[in-house]
């Protein structure tokens, strides 16, 4: 018995590259914004039909993760990552006059980045699966860092 793998045959290519960054400034301290449309513009944009996109939170108190845009989960995300890190909790990081050590904390459950697949030109994600920015010390700029590659 053989077993052939499924797939693509590797093929020479003209790799593209293309990179943006995302601004925000949320009003909340805490806020989760689903960026799933400026993500699949930038791919429409990058003219990039196989490939990856990496999506990467560059601040240290924001995060980038995929799930469903459900308004009850992001509740529970909020309400479950208050339980774990309190705002108004005692921290170290605090002793350095900032009053952000919990939004550290936060940023390392969700995580720091995503990548997704890129397919015929689409986002290639499983069932229900949007991409999120999250924001855990909010009320000033950050940015994520936008990088397609592929051909």
């Amino acid at each position: 018995m053989s077993i052939e793998p499924e797939g693509t045959m590797l093929r020479p290519t003209n790799m593209k590259s293309y990179r943006e960054e995302l601004w925000f400034e949320t009003k909340t301290r805490r806020a989760y914004l689903n960026i799933t449309p400026q993500i699949e513009a930038l791919v429409k944009k990058s003219g990039v039909r196989e490939g990856l996109v990496l999506v990467n939170a560059m601040h240290i108190t924001a995060s980038v993760y995929i799930n469903d845009d459900e308004p009850g989960l992001l509740q529970d995300y909020d309400e479950f990552l208050e339980r774990l890190a309190p705002h108004e909790g005692r921290y170290r990081h605090n002793n350095t006059g900032e009053d952000n050590g919990d939004a550290h904390l936060k940023r390392q459950i969700m995580g720091r980045e995503v990548v997704v697949a890129i397919t015929e030109g689409k986002l290639d994600f499983g069932p229900w699966e949007q991409i999120f920015y999250g924001e855990f010390d909010g009320r000033r700029r950050k940015r994520v860092l936008v990088k397609i590659i592929g051909d």
